[in-house]
């Protein structure tokens, strides 16, 4: 699907964000992405592919050592849970909820809608709410069609197939949740992949529930996750964070340890705008993250027009993964990797003073003194260690 030409590729509010949209860009189709793709299409499929999803299932025999234990996957695969039972409720109409489809709807829209008079007044009350059901973050921006998938995917056949959204929705509302830092610092490993997991869980119940709230007072609103749009173009317009080599988005609260959910909807409501701190010019002196990738697949240059990989989104000027190489390396350990996560300088705890104190340096002019304090920082925590320290307690 190519973008409309009489369409200008970019938008107010891009620029802030830090989006750089160009001539040649062409909305994502889902079944491109790597996940996906794995399913059908042998450039990415391998002997470790079917491994790799039945380790989710205790079907696949762990690997041996430290990290890799039944005990590992066993703690990892329990996290998953909640998301795999939403995921799973409609597999037989070709649908997985929360992944490559929208999360169907639980509840009817009121009958009688809300007056809603003041819409800061009401955003003010979503990100209280969102909070209430355990949100970290909350962000809200337009809904920016360039984003949303060009098409879902039936999982029974994996072709495409339409979203039929209901029609009106103009707002994202999206949702931040912080992944567990201890964890997170024993990546790879299975164990790791439990801070994963955990954060799906939570997205599906958190955004399922704020949803209904939205839909109570007579709106609608749509829960998702992975499923139906990007979500990194969204939450960096929210005003949550910006974009980072790393593909991920740094927070000031959590740098890049949050997993994303959003919820596409028509309440009336007053929308959140960006402001980039300096994460890109930190991010331009720094690459701990692709030198520290076990397969390279992380940029060491400048932004660049992607598109040439299938799953990278074509016409947008940014950091681009090679999916195809990172896929082969968490099919390989049966779990996913976040390496680039873990020794990310940005992955701290901002309630510490001497660690918002080193992001105050990170985003000034003295960030190249920042990276190299920043030199050890990330190092790997042994799973054992995690057991042990949880024995303790």
């Amino acid at each position: 699907m190519a973008w409309p030409s009489n369409t200008p590729p970019q938008r107010d509010g891009d620029a802030a964000a830090g989006i750089d949209v160009t001539d040649d860009f062409e909305p994502f189709a889902q079944r491109n992405d790597v996940f996906t793709r794995a399913f059908y299409d042998d450039r990415v499929k391998s002997k470790h592919t079917d491994k790799f999803f039945a380790s989710y299932r205790m079907e696949a025999a762990p690997r041996r050592g430290d990290g890799f234990t039944q005990r590992d996957f066993a703690l990892r695969n329990a996290a998953w849970l909640i998301s795999d039972v939403v995921s799973n409720r409609k597999a037989a109409e070709g649908m997985r909820e929360g992944f490559q489809a929208p999360i169907q709807a639980d509840t009817p829209v009121a009958k009688d809608a809300v007056e809603i008079d003041d819409p800061a007044k009401m955003s003010a009350e979503m990100k209280r709410i969102a909070t209430f059901f355990g949100a970290d973050l909350c962000g809200i921006t337009d809904l920016d069609d360039r984003w949303i998938y060009s098409a879902r995917v039936d999982t029974r056949d994996m072709s495409d197939a339409p979203h039929d959204l209901p029609e009106g929705l103009n707002t994202v509302i999206v949702l931040g949740h912080e992944m567990d830092k201890e964890l997170v610092a024993t990546y790879p490993s299975a164990l790791a992949g439990a801070a994963t997991g955990r954060e799906y869980s939570h997205e599906a119940s958190i955004v399922m529930q704020v949803a209904a709230y939205i839909r109570n007072l007579g709106y609608e609103a749509v829960p998702s996750m992975n499923d139906t749009s990007l979500v990194i173009p969204y939450a960096v317009k929210a005003g949550l964070g910006e974009y980072a080599r790393n593909q991920m988005v740094i927070t000031p609260e959590f740098g890049p340890r949050l997993r994303f959910s959003k919820i596409f909807t028509n309440l009336p409501l007053a929308h959140d705008t960006p402001e980039p701190k300096g994460v890109k010019s930190f991010c331009d002196i720094c690459t701990k993250c692709a030198d520290a990738c076990p397969v390279k697949a992380l940029p060491f240059g400048p932004p660049e027009v992607g598109g040439n990989n299938v799953s990278a989104i074509k016409g947008v000027r940014k950091w681009t993964s090679d999916a195809e190489k990172c896929f082969s390396f968490w099919a390989k350990m049966s779990s996913d990797c976040a390496i680039c996560m873990r020794v990310c300088p940005f992955n701290r705890d901002f309630g510490k003073l001497k660690h918002r104190l080193w992001l105050k340096l990170a985003l000034s002019p003295w960030r190249k003194l920042a990276l190299r304090l920043a030199k050890d920082h990330g190092a790997r925590k042994k799973p054992g260690e995690w057991w042990a320290g949880s024995a303790d307690k």
